[in-house]
């Protein structure tokens, strides 16, 4: 029998409960055929904890780290996405937890308004693998069904998008954030710009579009009235990138040295063509910069994206890139929350804003 009393007694019983605690999810990866071990490729390893998800969805399993391949379950008549943040590597770590330190640590990395488990701090720029696995079992769109980009709203964008919105989709802040990466970093002196998905605003700082001398900033949306409002843009096309899986983008080959996507890369139901599209217009040498939160229309988000957490929607849109084989290379993630408070982990406040970025 342990004795309970005294720091070392504690400790002991909190050493055995963590380990039984922890003893369910190794047989559950057994019993399931998962195989929990650590890849031997460069791809983030987590340990983490499953969280509550969609159920009446398929969802994305997320990457099976030792094949490289995306899995897809179903549990009876209620689907549930296991993350790549639930990759479980075997170690002292991960047994040893506290479990008031893991109610806390995931009290304060949850997002208050949607329930997502929000990443750490750093988290989302391991999210992009180093090494992509090109060949066909490695590629996770390869033999993934249509219905992964299906969403609860089918009607044509045409109609949804009807009536301008001018409004942010995201706080004041990550707007402030948003701008500031996309005028201070991402633009270039002399630039000629695509704001794919363009609305009434392209967070390019007007005196930023002065100072770096940009040559032309064309915009595509949905609707006449929110792109005529754009400060920013120096030419616009309405064209909806979901009408048809064949949609060339109405650009010459090789035209712009960068392309924008702001908070709209979760509602394409062909992100590979869009990418592949994207890859042709610009120039050699030319960046790609997507930028996307976890605030959206659920109703014309698409299934692949509801449900997943924030490093998901990253390894995702990486992966969009990546597999489009549009020529890119170089794709990373960033993490432009603002992140408050005292220690390593600073929790993020407010909506958080992420991008992944690619060169040509």
């Amino acid at each position: 029998m342990i004795s309970t009393n005294g720091a070392g007694g504690r400790w002991m019983v909190t050493i055995i409960c963590a380990l039984l605690g922890a003893l369910p999810l190794c047989v559950s990866s057994f019993t399931t055929n998962r195989a929990w071990r650590v890849d031997p490729s460069p791809v983030r390893q987590q340990v983490g904890q499953q969280k509550p998800r969609d159920p009446t969805r398929m969802q994305l399993l997320g990457h099976n780290l030792a094949n490289n391949a995306w899995d897809l379950v179903e549990m009876g008549n209620a689907s549930q996405l296991r993350s790549r943040r639930n990759m479980f590597q075997f170690g002292v770590t991960a047994t040893l937890a506290l479990s008031t330190a893991c109610q806390s640590a995931q009290a304060s990395t949850t997002d208050p308004k949607t329930g997502i488990l929000l990443p750490s701090e750093g988290e989302i720029e391991t999210s992009i693998p180093l090494v992509w696995d090109d060949s066909e079992d490695g590629n996770p769109f390869a033999s993934m069904g249509r219905d992964k980009f299906s969403r609860l709203d089918m009607t044509p964008d045409r109609v949804f998008y009807n009536d301008p919105r001018f409004v942010e989709h995201v706080d004041e802040n990550a707007v402030r954030k948003m701008t500031q990466y996309i005028s201070g970093q991402f633009l270039r002196p002399g630039d000629s710009v695509l704001d794919l998905c363009s609305s009434w605003t392209s967070h390019i700082d007007p005196s930023v579009f002065v100072q770096k001398d940009l040559t032309r900033v064309a915009g595509l949306g949905m609707n006449e009235k929110e792109l005529t409002a754009n400060p920013s843009l120096t030419e616009w096309t309405i064209l909806d990138l979901n009408a048809n899986k064949d949609t060339k983008l109405p650009y010459e080959t090789s035209s712009f040295d960068a392309v924008l996507c702001q908070l709209s890369i979760d509602y394409l139901i062909h992100p590979l063509e869009v990418m592949k599209e994207v890859g042709r217009v610009l120039k050699p040498g030319g960046r790609v910069a997507i930028l996307f939160s976890n605030r959206l229309f659920l109703s014309k988000a698409v299934g692949l994206w509801t449900g997943a957490d924030d490093i998901d929607h990253a390894y995702t849109v990486g992966s969009y890139l990546h597999y489009s084989f549009g020529g890119f290379e170089d794709i990373k993630a960033e993490d432009l929350s603002t992140r408050k408070g005292n220690g390593k982990n600073k929790p993020i406040v407010g909506d958080p804003i992420y991008v992944v970025t690619a060169k040509k």
